[in-house]
């Protein structure tokens, strides 16, 4: 069950101290407040987690401060829809929003290598008009003699080429704790040139204590990679994860499963299931085409596999893309064959610009006839 509380409900209030005194009277009931900040109003949101069943839902709502409650059937207690259009949906981070109704782009680096990549990079980005990048500095490798990434030692000059060139948002991959303190600190020293958008990778999607610790923060958002081995709904559960510790700033990141099914690429696309998670849950729906491809073939169209990729998430309304560019994928460290090249970043953001452009088109039709926007689940 989910209280939702008045907007601006001020926690230091006395009808909110009431309320938290009776809530902690019920037998059996854990309750869990969280703050979800939207574009006018903070709105405060009661999980009450335990056997619920006996609760009447009217009583609860008389309650000081509860403007509504929302009965929970499903298991994505904190994410899910659950029949409640008016729940806020995305956040917004350091100027730019994150929510199912928009598309940010996301080119960069897989890897940090060299500041001067890195310069010429975020320069292209600017040029295009693009304010957000990826940019590798902590790399799980598959084997322990690869390049496993500059960490900490990157950190400064990459903040302050993001500054630089105007880049307001860094998705940037953490494989343990510390280095969300590393991240953390660079950016303090470094006079908070530019935001981070935490990445948890494919591999670490169900390492619980790591998704605990990301959630428990709230100074950066999340991106959530979906596990390249288990099913959605395992993947979605890790979302809640991070949420039920009190971050709700989370992208959903779909990066293809890894399965000889998908051959040849390098993973089997899973970008119609885009739709699927912007109905099961709130979440904004990233797609990473780099990691589903994995090269640079063409198809008799003279369009990339890449390309190709890309469109299938975009019309089927993805939020976000992170795709991998490199200044000289020749010299890049990890994933150079799947790099596309700086002179292709205006090719690429027309192409995706029109796919949206046909994605809006269908909305507006979908609308016109009178197609529900969203099956509510629970």
């Amino acid at each position: 069950m989910i209280l939702i509380l008045e907007p601006n409900t001020d926690h230091a209030g006395p009808a909110f101290r009431a309320l938290m005194e009776h809530l902690a009277a019920l037998p059996g009931i854990e309750a869990r407040v969280h703050d979800v900040v939207g574009a006018q109003q903070v709105l405060t949101e009661i999980y009450l987690i335990g056997d619920t069943h006996a609760l009447d839902a009217e009583e609860m709502a008389s309650l000081p401060c509860v403007e509504r409650v929302i009965r929970v059937s499903e298991a994505y207690r904190i994410l899910g829809r659950h029949r409640d259009a008016a729940r806020i949906h995305g956040f917004e981070y350091n100027g730019v929003r994150f929510d199912q109704d928009g598309l940010q782009v996301f080119p960069g680096l897989c890897a940090v290598d060299t500041r001067e990549h890195v310069e010429q990079m975020m320069r292209a980005l600017a040029e295009h008009g693009v304010v957000c990048t990826r940019m590798g500095a902590y790399k799980p490798r598959t084997s322990p003699y690869a390049f496993q990434g500059h960490g900490k030692a990157c950190l400064p000059w990459v903040f302050e080429l993001a500054g630089k060139y105007g880049i307001r948002v860094v998705a940037m991959e953490v494989t343990h704790e510390s280095q969300v303190d590393e991240i953390r600190e660079a950016l303090r020293r470094a006079g908070e040139p530019t935001g981070v958008m935490l990445q948890i990778g494919t591999r670490n999607t169900q390492n619980f204590e790591l998704l605990k610790i990301v959630g428990r923060q709230n100074d950066f958002p999340v991106l959530l990679k979906r596990g390249f081995g288990i099913t959605l709904e395992e993947s979605l559960n890790a979302a809640e994860y991070l949420a039920s510790e009190g971050n709700h700033r989370i992208v959903f990141c779909l990066r293809g499963v890894k399965t000889h099914l998908g051959d040849p690429h390098r993973n089997l696309v899973d970008f119609a299931h885009v739709p699927v998670v912007k109905r099961l849950t709130r979440m904004p729906v990233c797609i990473d085409p780099s990691h589903s491809v994995g090269g640079r073939q063409a198809s008799p169209d003279g369009l990339l596999d890449i390309f190709h990729a890309t469109a299938q998430g975009v019309i089927a309304g993805a939020n976000m893309i992170l795709v991998d560019f490199h200044p000289d994928p020749a010299k890049a460290l990890v994933d150079g064959p799947q790099a596309l090249r700086l002179d292709e970043l205006g090719h690429f953001l027309d192409d995706v610009a029109i796919v949206r452009e046909a994605y809006e088109a269908r909305r507006r039709r979908a609308g016109e006839a009178g197609t529900p926007a969203v099956a509510g689940q629970g």
